[in-house]
């Protein structure tokens, strides 16, 4: 059993999490199999590729000395911090990674709290010290005070440090790279420093399942930590769910645990290690697993609540049924409750109407991802404004809020100010170093809805935010969304060039020449804080004039190109977005404009 080290890979996104689970992979003779060439093995899903965040938390072991570390590798975004808060209570001890460059993040912040909290021995990392930019003495600084800031014990504090450079696969015990040759050290510091698991190897079976996996042979997969006994293949074990239900037993259908990346079946497993069990019926997050001699259960996960909602709805545009496969109440039902077995931060309510169901998250990008998942997958519907989750906490109603971290350009500082300020965000410390300024706000989520693009666009792609929700506070007044006027279609149709041009100084479009619009559909931005109604689909009259001052196509200004959260965040209260396999397109509630008026 003290064979056995448990570790969580801990980061703000970027830092290199996934980049560093590579360098351990592969410099640890593990057998990749068809991964041996690939980089960034951990980030299987096709979203994770093309986002180059971590969105699901994933586990792997290598073998080093004959010891099994059994390595998590966690999301960095706040958005799955419901995976990062899961999966901590896997492991022992936490990898906390952190930028030469740019030093403890937001996000880090999220993590380490929870690690903290979690009781975990820290192995600090200080990675990508090969940047040309790196300043180690500082970041090392902003580190220590981090953890005196949350009241890290003295144990915590004493944290041994390692300089790496994932990308490399180089790590060493100083900060030198021309005396690193491989990850070695680390390995070494993980083996020598993160506790052998607090486990009971000799009592009666219990293990909490922490994740769950869908198998095609298999079926259901229940994923924990044993924390007291063991268990063999085919035994007989009680299940006890998390709600409290009657115990069942069941019979196991395999156990396996992991070598590599892959899911090994094994006869048994000691207690510290992680293992997979299969043939337990309706196995969800937060059930314990016991023996039949003795069904104890283990305290519940808890998990931070969502503060972020929207409406999912069946697609009702004159498009619906053309694009997408699954369309129907049933199909977003029930895929909505395949989302719920997995992810423990959502939470999912039957809406107004049959055909509506409102689903709550942890902020916009969380919601945004299931959206997209959703629509690979061949579904269509339409989705409403996020709203933010208000509570009644001692007969006052209060909203969430957000820390807000900010850098930016020194010459955009004015127009971060103005624009936070409108939204009612309270600036809480501001320093200029190096012509960045630096600032940190205390502001409503409800006003942050919509600012993410605003931002982009002002500080042409150069500005970096960060935000963690920093708990609820009393509701602020006199926050109203920022007014934005549309562009509606005035008729379905097909826009043709010489409308499009026609009226191209009214605004921004989303649209483009050749596509199919129907009325009520938004098709731009209107330059003014209010909807016109405008004919995109109008041809030019067929006459034998001629008129040399006539605008030409070459003239159209190229369309805004829409992804879901940009479209999530433009829509007022009566829009909606239509979403399908194929398109995203903005339209209003109330189609018919006469009905509108």
């Amino acid at each position: 059993m003290g064979t056995v080290r448990n570790i969580a890979i801990i980061a703000h996104v970027d830092h290199g999490k996934s980049t560093m689970v590579d360098a351990f992979l592969k410099q640890s003779g593990t057998n990749l199999g068809k991964f041996a060439t690939e980089d960034l093995i951990m980030d299987t899903n096709e979203l994770e590729r093309e986002r180059g965040i971590t969105i699901f938390a994933k586990n792997a072991s290598v073998i080093f000395d004959g010891t099994k570390i059994n390595i998590i590798d966690t999301p960095g975004h706040a958005d799955f911090g419901g995976e990062v808060e899961r999966v901590l209570n896997m492991a022992d001890g936490s990898l906390l990674l952190v930028d030469a460059q740019e030093g403890p993040m937001p996000q880090t912040r999220f993590v380490l709290k929870k690690a903290l909290d979690a009781g975990h021995k820290i192995i600090v990392v200080i990675n990508k010290i090969d940047k040309p930019s790196a300043r180690i003495a500082y970041v090392l600084d902003r580190v220590i005070e981090l953890f005196m800031e949350f009241n890290a014990n003295d144990e915590q504090l004493n944290f041994p440090i390692i300089y790496a450079s994932g990308k490399l696969g180089l790590a060493g015990v100083t900060p030198e790279l021309d005396t690193m040759k491989n990850v070695t050290p680390l390995f070494e510091a993980i083996v020598k420093h993160i506790p052998v698991p607090h486990v009971n190897p000799d009592g009666e079976l219990q293990l909490m399942v922490v994740a769950t996996v869908y198998d095609n042979y298999l079926g259901r997969l229940g994923l924990g930590r044993i924390e007291r006994g063991s268990i063999e293949n085919g035994a007989t074990i009680a299940h006890l769910p998390f709600d409290g239900s009657p115990m069942k037993r069941q019979k196991l259908s395999a156990l396996m645990t992991f070598q590599g990346l892959a899911r090994t079946q094994v006869e048994r497993v000691e207690s510290g290690d992680i293992a997979v069990l299969a043939g337990i019926d309706n196995v969800h997050i937060g059930d314990t697993i016991a023996s039949t001699a003795a069904p104890e259960a283990l305290p519940p996960i808890n998990i931070e609540k969502p503060t972020v909602r929207m409406t999912f709805g069946v697609n009702t545009s004159p498009f619906a049924g053309k694009e997408g496969k699954l369309g129907t109440s049933r199909n977003i039902d029930e895929r909505l409750k395949k989302e719920l077995e997995n992810d423990v931060a959502l939470e999912v309510e039957r809406g107004g109407s049959a055909e509506e169901f409102v689903v709550s998250g942890r902020g916009e990008l969380h919601l945004a991802i299931l959206i997209e998942k959703m629509r690979r997958e061949g579904f269509e519907l339409q989705v409403s404004r996020p709203e933010v989750i208000m509570k009644d906490i001692d007969g006052v109603l209060s909203e969430p809020m957000e820390d807000v971290w900010v850098d930016v350009a020194d010459a955009y500082s004015g127009m971060v100010i103005k624009e936070m300020t409108q939204r009612k965000g309270e600036l809480k410390n501001m320093h200029v170093e190096n012509e960045t300024a630096h600032f940190h706000f205390f502001a409503p989520t409800r006003g942050l809805i919509g600012f993410r693009h605003k931002f982009i666009i002002e500080t042409k792609g150069t500005g970096i935010m960060n935000s963690l929700v920093a708990g609820y506070h009393p509701k602020i007044q006199g926050l109203e969304a920022a007014p934005h006027g549309s562009l509606i279609a005035h008729e379905t149709g097909i826009c043709t060039p010489y409308a499009l041009l026609h009226a191209q100084d009214r605004g921004e479009y989303f649209v483009g020449a050749g596509e199919t619009v129907y009325e009520g559909q938004v098709v731009g931005e209107n330059a003014k804080a209010e909807d016109i109604v405008i004919n995109v689909c109008k041809a030019k009259q067929l006459s034998n004039f001629r008129a040399n001052k006539d605008l030409t196509t070459s003239d159209l200004a190229p369309k805004r190109e829409q992804n879901i959260e940009l479209a999530l965040e433009y829509i007022g209260d009566d829009e909606l977005v239509e979403v399908t396999p194929t398109s995203i397109r903005l339209r209003k509630r109330i189609l018919r404009n006469a009905l509108r008026k």
